[in-house]
């Protein structure tokens, strides 16, 4: 992006390319076929694409350019309460103090890490589109684990990437996209200042390894565990980001926010309930 390939834009290659990358991948295995949509499940597929993926990212990229990023953070992860609450009020789940103990610990551990208290300057419209983005991921979580009852994460993902690819071609056409970035050569910068790579290298990057294959990661944990309980080890991502920030591009801690990081991993330790199948919803209807 600082070599000037908007957010957007960088959203629409990632997803674009990530839907390429899976098609060509399941036609090598001769799975094409299983893209078909089974008896009720085309609503859900797109309501995957649309809410799931596409109104994820774009919710999040509209809040940042209206709040400072930690805060639209620590609003876009209280996902993990929104689906909590969903189960306990809506399906009528009993959820362990545990459970809530964990997720409030999680949750406090990600504010400390943001050090929210740094950019207080809040915007109306930032904060209700991150309260969206919100929702919108409890929705992707809930979703994913729903339409893993009935297949694959690979064919999920081409469905939602599929649907998001055109949405963005119709607010963004292709023709205008700025291919030029393909053949720059850009530095690397952090520890890696003076290196470069061409642009295409590092769009290649973030969708092998920034898009494929953490989604598909991440609905593979989603059925392995709960919808819930993923969406709180999701937490680690501001984590983990701030040490890949230090790794690579020189960035620091905080003692406050090592003090977080490590609150994050207690809650998630301690926030680990199976929440049985028959509360995860089956259609769109139910969604």
């Amino acid at each position: 992006m600082e070599a000037g390939l908007t957010p957007w834009r960088l959203t629409e290659i990632r997803t674009t390319g990530s839907l390429f990358a899976l098609l060509i991948y399941l036609a090598l295995k001769g799975r094409l076929p299983l893209l078909r949509p089974g008896k009720g499940e085309l609503g859900l597929l797109t309501l995957f694409g649309v809410i799931g993926i596409a109104a994820v990212q774009s919710f999040y990229f509209f809040s940042i350019l209206r709040l400072h990023v930690s805060i639209a953070l620590i609003i876009e992860f209280t996902a993990p309460i929104w689906i909590v609450l969903y189960l306990r009020f809506y399906k009528k789940v009993k959820i362990s103090n545990s459970m809530w103990l964990g997720l409030v610990a999680a949750f406090l551990g990600l504010i400390l890490v943001g050090e929210v208290w740094k950019g207080l300057t809040l915007n109306g419209l930032g904060v209700i589109s991150s309260f969206l983005d919100a929702l919108s991921l409890a929705a992707y979580f809930v979703m994913g684990r729903a339409l893993g009852k009935r297949r694959s994460t690979d064919t999920m993902l081409v469905w939602g990437f599929g649907i998001t690819s055109i949405l963005f071609a119709v607010v963004q056409p292709w023709w205008s996209f700025p291919f030029h970035i393909f053949k720059e050569e850009i530095n690397l910068n952090g520890h890696f200042t003076g290196h470069h790579l061409p642009g295409w290298a590092l769009i290649a990057f973030i969708i092998i390894v920034g898009t494929v294959l953490p989604y598909l990661c991440v609905l593979k944990g989603v059925n392995a565990l709960s919808p819930q309980v993923a969406s709180i080890i999701g937490m680690l991502e501001p984590v983990l980001a701030g040490v890949f920030g230090w790794i690579l591009l020189k960035e620091t801690f905080t003692t406050i926010q090592l003090i977080g990081a490590a609150v994050v991993l207690v809650g998630i330790f301690i926030a680990n309930e199976k929440i049985p199948d028959t509360a995860i919803p089956d259609t769109a209807m139910e969604v």
